[in-house]
């Protein structure tokens, strides 16, 4: 019997996919592991992959947004009717993406991260591209369409997919390595693109991320009513624990001591660490703290589970690597989801001061500011001391002033004196 292939659920906060481009085509043979479509969702561009064998038999939508559980694809027997099957799965519930019928198709999805291309130096030898028998060159519909807004011929990229088919990451790699020289053709509608410095200007299509950063915060700053709370911190003692940790080649940053300090601080004020539910208000008994990445289509945040649990060299470590991974679009939804308290530090970049807007479900959000030298007053005498501003946002629903205020002494307090954190 013929298998109706939906659109999946590819993270916590997917409600649509956006099929950028079938690699396979209708009538097929399809096997487990091979790679159908790429498919853009909030957190990543992901790579689908078949879970069994068989003919791709009919496709519902070959580019555009397709709901979760929209039907995408079935895969049976070759010349299987499958048209009664369709239609009662179309009746029977669940968003339907078969808009349209194509000729190209692909099979039960497995989301993949897609292969990230920061190779610098020149690709290796290829063949050159493999031409279908019509004569054209075979190349996904996204490998097209960059090479295409790059201002490239995509018969001059060399191909690494399937039979040498030309796939996303060879026109990244080809574009990284130099090869890509030529401008925009005349009268294009496409953005003009600066490919010395990737700067796109005129329109820009909203990326599914894009779309769902904008919806998201949109809910969160005009659903949940924020309210700001700041406080400096003197980091003299973290930043001589810290200098003496490198000394023994211990590798911790400031960050890393924000976030240990806030999962302490937490455990103390369970009202932060804390989720509205509208009828009900969930306190959570652990604390997994969502630290914020910022990528080149917007904003990736992976949780550090259970980070009261942790040391900070753990953290150090385990943060490197998420961050790393969210860079790479390699994040798994599994490294997105379950943050009851988010940390935003904008410190490396200079900036001293700001608020931030809560990262739904969270209650809080805390803006951790750069390290400054100033004079301040200690002992009465006025000497030079390293300090840094944070900003606690707050969900006034859940989270009252003085909730948040002690919140932020008990803070305060961790990173002032860091052998706290030991204890």
């Amino acid at each position: 019997m013929a298998e109706i292939i939906r659109m999946p659920r590819l993270s916590d906060t997917m409600e649509e996919g956006n099929i950028v481009g079938w690699l396979k085509s209708v009538g097929d043979q399809v096997e487990p592991g091979d790679v159908l479509a790429e498919v853009e969702t909030d957190k990543a561009t992901m790579e689908l992959e078949s879970f069994q064998s068989g003919t791709l038999l009919y496709i519902g939508q070959k580019e555009g947004n397709v709901p979760v559980d929209g039907i995408i694809a079935i895969i049976g027997d070759k010349g299987e009717d499958y048209e009664a099957q369709l239609k009662e799965a179309q009746a029977s519930g669940g968003p339907s993406a078969a808009k349209e019928e194509v000729k190209e198709t692909p099979a039960a999805p497995v989301p993949v991260a897609a292969t990230p291309a920061p190779a610098k130096s020149a690709p290796a030898p290829v063949a050159a591209p493999v031409q279908s028998e019509g004569g054209r060159v075979k190349a996904s519909p996204l490998a097209k369409s960059m090479a295409s807004d790059a201002g490239l011929k995509i018969e001059s990229i060399p191909g690494s997919g399937e039979g040498g088919r030309i796939i996303k990451k060879d026109v990244e790699e080809y574009i990284a390595s130099g090869g890509a020289k030529a401008a925009p053709a005349a009268g294009s509608s496409a953005p003009m693109i600066s490919l010395d410095n990737d700067v796109q200007y005129g329109d820009v299509p909203v990326t599914q991320m894009r779309k769902v950063i904008a919806r998201r915060l949109g809910e969160s700053k005009f659903t949940a009513p924020h309210f700001y709370l700041t406080v400096e911190i003197n980091m003299d003692a973290a930043t001589a624990a810290r200098n003496d940790l490198k000394k023994n080649d211990i590798r911790v940053s400031f960050n890393d001591f924000v976030v240990k300090a806030s999962a302490m601080a937490l455990k103390k004020h369970p009202s932060i660490n804390s989720s509205w539910h509208g009828d009900k208000i969930t306190v959570h008994p652990h604390v997994n703290i969502g630290v914020a990445v910022a990528v080149p289509d917007g904003l990736l945040v992976p949780v550090i589970n259970n980070a009261d649990q942790k040391s900070m060299t753990y953290i150090n470590q385990e943060v490197r690597t998420l961050a790393g991974k969210a860079k790479d679009k390699k994040l798994q939804p599994a490294e997105m989801s379950g943050n009851t308290f988010t940390i935003s530090n904008l410190g490396m970049f200079g900036i001293e001061e700001f608020t931030a807007i809560i990262n739904g479900p969270d209650s809080c959000i805390l803006a951790v500011g750069s390290i400054v030298q100033k004079p301040i007053v200690k002992d009465g005498q006025i000497v030079i001391g390293n300090m840094m501003k944070v900003t606690l946002s707050c969900d006034h629903r859940t989270v009252d002033g003085a909730s948040g205020a002690m919140f932020l002494q008990t803070l305060r307090g961790m990173l002032e004196n860091p052998v706290r954190m030991l204890v």
